[in-house]
């Protein structure tokens, strides 16, 4: 029983397997037949492509090779119509070569003058050399010359302002020092003034009073103190003097340093200022 039963599996299988294989085979079978008819319309399209293709080869090659027959054609009658230009060239050129002797002499000629003109031809490009330096030389001299009258102006300007501003400090500190100068010499001349008169009127006191000499003594003493004290004035007095002089000649002398860094001469300014002014001037 076990025998049979497991002859009947074993038949069933193989019934089973032979089934599938016979469908695996008609599988790969009709695969091979949709390969071989895809490969055979592959082959027709690219038989088609390259019959098309050397057919229009052909026709163009047909097309050119006509083409040129035509050309061939052209030049056949070109080829003839210059043969008849030839003969005539040669018919015209044997009538021509007297007047080419005649060229071929003045050919000759021309090249001797040829020669001097490149001479001058040669000169004439070394003086444009030249000139052409010559130009930018000038142009920039005149670059230059436009420049310095620029500056010259500008300085010309500062020198006039700076002569109006000098002209304006030098009459302010003339006044300025002369007015002081007048002062103190009119203070001094004032206490000088005094100073004699006391005198005067001490030597009429002394001399209309009888004083005996222990105080004539002190009163000459007070009156000598008196004068000290009124001399150190007068020497506070010309010292000032003597300060504002000098710096009036300091000024003078900045002035004129300036007017000569300037350019401008000191006979411009119209007037002659005091050099180092002095008492009583």
């Amino acid at each position: 029983e076990i025998e049979a039963k497991y002859t009947k599996k074993m038949q069933a299988l193989r019934d089973e397997l032979d089934l599938r294989r016979k469908t695996e085979i008609h599988e790969v079978e009709e695969r091979k037949n949709n390969h071989i008819n895809e490969l055979m319309r592959n082959h027709e399209r690219a038989f088609s492509d390259m019959k098309n293709y050397y057919n229009d080869i052909t026709l163009k090659n047909l097309e050119l090779i006509s083409l040129l027959k035509e050309q061939i054609e052209e030049m056949k009658k070109k080829e003839n119509q210059l043969e008849k230009e030839k003969a005539d060239l040669l018919l015209e050129n044997k009538h021509l070569k007297e007047p080419l002797q005649q060229a071929q002499e003045q050919v000759a000629e021309l090249q001797k003058k040829l020669a001097h003109y490149d001479k001058d031809k040669e000169a004439l490009m070394n003086t444009r050399a030249c000139l052409k330096v010559t130009k930018k030389d000038l142009k920039d001299l005149q670059w230059e010359h436009e420049v310095l009258e620029q500056r010259f102006s500008k300085v010309q300007a500062e020198r006039d302002e700076l002569y109006q501003k000098f002209t304006k400090a030098i009459n302010e500190v003339q006044q300025k020092t002369g007015f002081k100068n007048l002062l103190l010499e009119r203070k001094l001349k004032g206490l000088l003034g005094v100073l004699e008169k006391k005198e005067v009127e001490l030597s009429e006191v002394f001399a209309a009073s009888n004083l005996d000499p222990s105080a004539l003594s002190l009163v000459s003493q007070k009156l000598e103190d008196v004068l000290n004290s009124k001399n150190a004035t007068i020497k506070d007095l010309q010292l000032q003097l003597a300060r504002v002089c000098k710096a009036h000649d300091d000024m003078l002398q900045t002035f004129e340093a300036k007017l000569t860094a300037c350019g401008i001469p000191l006979d411009s300014l119209g007037f002659k200022p005091l050099a180092s002014p002095t008492l009583g001037q």
